[in-house]
C-alpha cells in the first residue's frame, strides 16, 4: 500500500516498497484455503511494477486493468507479471479522475474471469487478493469485515474494512465470499484498511482516454512530488527544521493529488514538525473528503493532542470510542482530554473502558486521573 510516513507508533497510513527487483505473480497457487469463488478470483489479479517497485491490478475487461494511481503516479506505463516469471508492458490510460484509480491497457493479456461487482456495505466476510512479496504469487489473505461504510454524499469516500492487507496490495481485489469485487484496495494500516469502492470503476472509465493526457500528467506530478516531498524528510539521521517555504510546498503539492492518504502523511509530517495549525487544516481537509476515515481521525485526535487543544479533539475522541472502544490510545486519550478539556463524562468513560479492556495500565490512569488538576500543559 502506499509510501507511509509515521507519526506515532499507532497510526500507519502508507506502506513503502523499496525492493531492487520485481516478483513474478501466479494466480494459480496452491493452498488457498478460502471458499471456493475467492480463490478463482485470484486470476483476475495480477503483480505489476511502476512508479512503486510492487503493486497489484485487477482484470475489469479483455485487456484492461485498474490499479490505484499511487502505484503510476506520473509513470506512463508499467510491468504486469503474468505466471512463470513471464512479463507484459502495460500503457497507464490518461484520466482526469480524482480519486485514486487509473486504468492499465496492457495487449496480449491472456485470457481470463473478469469479476463482478457488487454495491457494498457488505455485511460479511471481505477477503483482500493481491501481490505477495515473500511467496512471489497472488495469495487470498485472511478474511475481515467491513467497520465503517462509504460516506453518503462524498464521492471519494472509501470502504473501512478489516481484511488483512500488506505491502503489494496497492490496486489489489477486494471481495466477498462470492467472489463479487466489491472494491480495489488502497491503503490502511493498525488492522484499519480502506477501499476504493467498485462503483467508482465506471465513473473512471467515463473520465479516461487520450484527451485528458494534460490532466493526467498534473496529477501524476502532485503525487510524484508530494512523494518525495515527504521522503526527504525520512532519510537517515536528524532531518533539518521545516523551512517556511517546504513546509508550503509540502502543504500546496500534498493538497494537489487529492489523495486522502498523501495529505494525512502531510498533516503528519507537519504535525511532528509542531506545525499544528496547517497539519489540522490537511486533516479536515480528508475528513471533508471521507468522514468515516478511521486513520484519519486519530491522525487529527493525536495532532490536537499534542498541541494541547484538548476542547477540540473531544468530539474526534468521541467519534473513535464508538468505533475502536478496546483500542489503548485512544482510551488514555479519553482519560487526559476529558480531565484537561473539561469533560468528566468523557474521562470516566475512558477509564471505564481501559479497566475493562486494559487492566494492568488502569491503576496508573487512575491516578492521573484522581490526581489534583494543576492546569492544561503547554504545547509540545
Amino acid at each position: 500500500m502506499i509510501n507511509p510516513v509515521r507519526y506515532i507508533a499507532v497510526f500507519v497510513a502508507f506502506l513503502t516498497l523499496n525492493l531492487g527487483y520485481s516478483i513474478p505473480a501466479s494466480a494459480q497457487a496452491a493452498g488457498c484455503t478460502a471458499p471456493k469463488p475467492v480463490c478463482a478470483a485470484r486470476a483476475a489479479v495480477f503483480g505489476i511494477s511502476s512508479f512503486e517497485p510492487l503493486g497489484s491490478a485487477v482484470r475489469i475487461g479483455p485487456g484492461l486493468l485498474v490499479t490505484n494511481r499511487h502505484v503510476v503516479a506520473d509513470q506512463l506505463g508499467a510491468k504486469v507479471f503474468l505466471a512463470g516469471s513471464k512479463e507484459l508492458k502495460a500503457t497507464v490510460v490518461p484520466t482526469r479522475y480524482r480519486g485514486d484509480l487509473v486504468l492499465l491497457k496492457v495487449e496480449n493479456l491472456p485470457a481470463g474471469p473478469i469479476l463482478q461487482t457488487a454495491e457494498g456495505p457488505n455485511d460479511g466476510a471481505l477477503f483482500t487478493i493481491g501481490a505477495d512479496i515473500g511467496r512471489g504469487t497472488v495469495r487470498v489473505y485472511a478474511p475481515g469485515e467491513t467497520i465503517k461504510s462509504p460516506a453518503e454524499g462524498k464521492p471519494l469516500a472509501r470502504l473501512h474494512h478489516s481484511a488483512y492487507s500488506q505491502p503489494g496490495n496497492s490496486g489489489g481485489a477486494l471481495i466477498d465470499r462470492r467472489g463479487n469485487l466489491i472494491a480495489i484496495t488502497a491503503a490502511g494500516g493498525e488492522g484499519r484498511n480502506d477501499a476504493i469502492p467498485a462503483r467508482e470503476i465506471a465513473v473512471l472509465r467515463q473520465e479516461s482516454g487520450p484527451a485528458f493526457s494534460a490532466d493526467s500528467m498534473a496529477i501524476g506530478l502532485a503525487y510524484r512530488d508530494c512523494f518525495e516531498a515527504l521522503d526527504a524528510r525520512q532519510q537517515p539521521g536528524r532531518p533539518p527544521p521545516l523551512s517556511d517555504a517546504k513546509a508550503g510546498h509540502i502543504d500546496v503539492r500534498c493538497r494537489a493529488s487529492n489523495n486522502r492518504q498523501l495529505i494525512d502523511s502531510a498533516g503528519q509530517l507537519l504535525g511532528r514538525a509542531r506545525r499544528f495549525d496547517m497539519a489540522v487544516a490537511l486533516f479536515e481537509t480528508s475528513l471533508n473528503q471521507d468522514p468515516n476515515a478511521i486513520n484519519t481521525r486519530l491522525g487529527l485526535a493525536v495532532t490536537l493532542h499534542l498541541a494541547r487543544r484538548y476542547k477540540d479533539e473531544i468530539p474526534h475522541i468521541k467519534w473513535l470510542l464508538g468505533v475502536m472502544p478496546e483500542d489503548a490510545q485512544v482510551l488514555r486519550f479519553a482519560i487526559q482530554a476529558g480531565k484537561w478539556g473539561g469533560d468528566a463524562d468523557l474521562a470516566r468513560q475512558g477509564m471505564t473502558l481501559l479497566e475493562k479492556y486494559h487492566p494492568r495500565m488502569a491503576p496508573a490512569a487512575r491516578r492521573f486521573l484522581d490526581a489534583p488538576a494543576r492546569g492544561i500543559p503547554a504545547p509540545r
